[in-house]
Formats: structure tokens, sequence, C-alpha cells
């Protein structure tokens, strides 16, 4: 899942929310929605409780709903049970509130917010300057993590137009690309920082992200030269990857 945490804010208070670029939805912290809809005093308990009850109840929404690691008050990542826009709206009504219609119409904007955002991609590179700013990172790593996004996007434009398919072959290639410049696959430098379901990139270093970019920038300018057909000889492109690196250390 490539996913891009952030905070919406509802009668001034935060629901912690998930955008997820491979399903296109959103996920939402049922917690956070419990504490919006009832003022309960510890939403946690609230939500475990109803839970409880509607596991009982062979209710299959809960079932299907899963953790991801979010932002807590302190800090600090810890799993936390999601709802995509359909099973969110399955649970609420389950919650007894007034509010719960005001809140269906604010689901509704956040995810015409992010369908304008994906039409107009500068409202999705503004909208993520902000959400990292809320999770406090700093203006120079932000810049960086900005860019590194537009190289990826003409990295995989690139792919697709030589024709690279979405998912298996996309991950593949991206592994041989950071094994070139890191010694590492994706997994592997995940496991080395500790990572789990955490995004790798917004967990590197301003050096790690300008030797990652470097190395798919030259990917991409390599692929418009080559122009190869399909996976198996973009796989060789990617190999090629670290060629300007070592160019720059004999700089």
């Amino acid at each position: 899942m490539t996913k891009k945490e952030s905070l919406q804010l509802l009668e001034e208070k935060k629901v912690r929310t998930v955008w997820d670029d491979k399903e296109e939805k959103w996920y939402f912290s049922i917690v956070d929605v419990c504490g919006v809809l009832t003022d309960s005093k510890d939403a946690n308990a609230y939500w475990r409780k109803l839970k409880q009850r509607l596991k009982k109840e062979g209710n299959e929404t809960v079932t299907n709903c899963h953790g991801l690691k979010l932002r807590a008050s302190d800090g600090k990542l810890r799993m936390t049970d999601v709802a995509d826009t359909e099973q969110l709206f399955r649970i609420i009504q389950s919650i007894p509130s007034p509010k719960a219609e005001p809140f269906k119409v604010w689901m509704a904007q956040v995810a015409s917010s992010r369908l304008e955002q994906m039409q107009d991609p500068e409202k999705s590179i503004d909208q993520a300057i902000v959400d990292y700013k809320r999770l406090g990172y700093s203006d120079a790593w932000i810049n960086q993590r900005i860019k590194s996004i537009e190289i990826r996007k003409e990295l995989t434009d690139e792919w697709a137009r030589t024709g690279v398919q979405q998912g298996l072959q996309y991950a593949s290639l991206t592994d041989i690309i950071t094994r070139e410049w890191s010694g590492m696959t994706t997994k592997q430098y995940k496991s080395f920082k500790g990572l789990r379901k955490e995004s790798l990139r917004d967990n590197m270093t301003n050096m790690e992200i300008a030797l990652n970019m470097l190395a798919e920038a030259s990917a991409t300018e390599l692929s418009k030269q080559r122009n190869p057909n399909g996976f198996h000889q973009q796989k060789q492109v990617a190999k090629k990857s670290h060629i300007l690196l070592h160019f720059l250390d004999l700089c």
C-alpha cells in the first residue's frame, strides 16, 4: 500500500486519514471518528466495546477492517483500526449520534477534495506540503521529498510508455534501482530502518532522498536513450541506474 497520512478537521477535532494511492481510497481512524460522533472522554474504550458488540452480532464490516500505523498525539506511530468510506458508513449506523449525517457530508467533501487533487497535480502537491508540515518535517526535507515525487512520476510514466505493467513489475524495477544505490532491496531497506507498513521514502534522510532521486532520474534518461521494450529490457536499464552515481564519486 502506498499511503499518505494526513489530518482532517471536523468541528475543530482531528481525524487521522490515510490516502491509498493503489486503491485510490481514503481510510479513516475509527477511534477518531468515535470521538467526534460521541464526545466520549475515552474514544478508545468506546470503540473497543462497540467492536466487541458488532463482532458478537456477526458484523462482517468489523471483521474486514484492518490496522495501520498512524501517528498518535505523542508523535509515535501506533497500530490503529481504520475503515474505508463504505465500511465507515456501516459502522456509523451503529453509533447513535445526531452528528452522523453531518459527518457523512464531511466524508463526501474529503473524497471530493481528493478527486480535485487527482485532476490538478498542483493541488495534490500543495496538500502533500501541508500534510508533511503537520507531521513535523522540515522545509528542507519537504522540498526534497516533493522533488522526489516529481522524479518518480517521470520514471513511472517512462515505464508505462515502454510497456511495463503496474504492480509487481514496477515493484521489481524499484527494487533493482534501490539495490543499485543502497546495496539493499526495498524490503531489506525497510527492515534495516525498522519499518513495517510505513513508507520507506517518508522515512529517508535528505541524503537518501537525493541518492534515490539521482538513481531514478538516471533510469529515466537511460530509458529514453535506449528505448527498451517491456519489463525484461527495462530490468537491464534499471541495473545501469548507478552509472551516474559512480561518475559523481569519481568527480
